[in-house]
């Protein structure tokens, strides 16, 4: 189906884009959430009308949407969840269940705005992305566990990590420094080691000829 997009879609294209989609996804998602129209002349000329007041009102919610990205600033959610002593969830975590617990935590958020390319199955800390506005996705910490106690578990978990992480690369950096400092002395003594020696050969070349200067003139 060819459709106008009303706004910026991920892999798509930008508002006023006519592009082909499958129709499911027209009927489905694009058309019912008013984020495009079907493509003929009548709809060309609907969107060429509200042009103007669309980007208008792009620009709003992209400036609400940064205030809402800056307020959400290391937002992290906990869903509690039965799993198996492994850590399989009995059942899943779907965006749905995401949504709700950042609307709990004051955001207003559906789930359709939650990217999640599978449900979760298991426990541990997600990384999910939220898409806030067309041009503004949000990363959260999703910690889904068994009881509270395992969440704290987990983040404390989480955080000593993030500090192996962490040192391990500022020794990598400080080793880098090391090499290049010891490369360098390395280098330099052998630069002074080789002009020391040029200066030694033209000393011994100055003095042979000092002395063969005064060979001759004795034998004169």
């Amino acid at each position: 189906m060819e459709i106008i997009l009303l706004e910026r879609i991920a892999k798509l294209g930008q508002m006023g884009d006519i592009v082909n989609v499958k129709d499911g996804f027209a009927r489905n998602y694009l058309l019912p959430q008013k984020k495009a129209l079907r493509a003929n002349p009548q709809n060309v000329k609907i969107f060429e009308s509200k042009k103007a007041k669309l980007e208008i009102d792009s620009l709003e919610q992209k400036k609400e949407a940064e205030i809402i990205s800056d307020k959400m600033k290391d937002l992290s959610v906990i869903i509690i969840r039965q799993a198996s002593e492994g850590g399989q969830l009995y059942g899943s975590v779907t965006s749905r269940d995401i949504a709700k617990s950042i609307s709990d935590a004051g955001y207003k958020i559906n789930r359709r705005q939650i990217i999640l390319n599978s449900t979760i199955k298991q426990v541990g800390i997600y990384k999910i992305k939220i898409s806030l506005h067309p041009e503004i996705i949000k990363n959260i910490d999703v910690n889904v566990a068994r009881s509270p106690e395992e969440a704290r578990i987990q983040l404390s978990n989480s955080l000593d990590d993030k500090k192996i992480d962490s040192n391990n690369k500022k020794t990598d950096l400080k080793d880098d420094k090391q090499e290049l400092s010891v490369s360098e002395d390395f280098f330099e003594n052998k630069e002074l080691a080789e002009t020391a020696k040029e200066n030694m050969k033209a000393e011994e070349i100055t003095e042979s000829a000092e002395n063969q200067i005064s060979s001759n003139e004795e034998s004169n």
